[in-house]
């Protein structure tokens, strides 16, 4: 019974997020652009919103409790809390921009560059869903969670933070996706900031997670192989 009244519980509250960043977001995107015509703003809800229903089913299903950290949004970090919130303003800020573009006609995004972005917003969709069945540790704040260990196979042999990976090629595909070049220009810092919580996360993990220190020396990138 107890196990039930969680699960309901689990399940209202993915819900209740699920529908508020559905609406979160049709409101920095349509009502910048004044039209609901904004085919750009259509596609890229879809191709966000559809697969993050889809992984919220699998995980609430397969594994409740990794569905209930990714949940969790309260940092504990000082400085990953700045990061989190600057980040958390320049994508709404590239959001309102891509509105105000669409309604202004600031820029042009070609058709082939928006079919490659969505193609590239999905693989970053795949990425982040392998990341998640690898890792059962994932969090969305920092920590170094009782019983952790290093997770040295799959993406992560290959990059020491392939979910950072991942949202790095989310965020750079939105804006194209949504047809702005000046939401992209926006947006790009973004990338800057995912590597200075990388930064802050190393520390942490460094400190706290035994073997972390061994692993890094095994693999040597961060986030992109080859180059950092």
């Amino acid at each position: 019974m107890l196990l039930i009244f969680c699960t309901m519980k689990l399940l209202l509250r993915t819900l209740i997020a699920f529908l508020l960043g559905l609406a979160i977001t049709g409101a920095m995107l349509f009502l910048p652009a004044g039209t609901w015509c904004y085919p750009g703003a259509w596609l890229f809800m879809a191709l966000l919103f559809i697969p993050i229903l889809i992984m919220g089913v699998v995980l609430l299903i397969k594994n409740p409790e990794l569905l209930r950290k990714r949940l969790e949004m309260k940092e504990r970090e000082k400085e990953q809390r700045s990061v989190v919130a600057l980040s958390g303003l320049l994508l709404v800020g590239s959001f309102i921009v891509a509105g105000l573009d669409f309604r202004f006609g600031w820029s042009h995004v070609s058709s082939v560059v928006i079919i490659i972005a969505s193609i590239a917003l999905l693989i970053s969709y795949a990425l982040y869903a392998e990341v998640l069945r690898e890792n059962v540790y994932l969090s969305r704040v920092v920590e170094v969670q009782q019983g952790q260990r290093v997770i040295d196979t799959g993406l992560y042999g290959i990059v020491r933070h392939p979910m950072y990976a991942a949202v790095s090629l989310l965020y750079l595909s939105i804006p194209l996706v949504l047809g702005s070049w000046w939401a992209l220009l926006v947006m790009s810092p973004c990338v800057l900031l995912l590597a200075a919580r990388i930064k802050n996360e190393e520390q942490v993990l460094r400190q706290g997670l035994p073997g972390y220190i061994a692993y890094t020396q095994r693999v040597r990138y961060r986030m992109i192989p080859f180059v950092w």
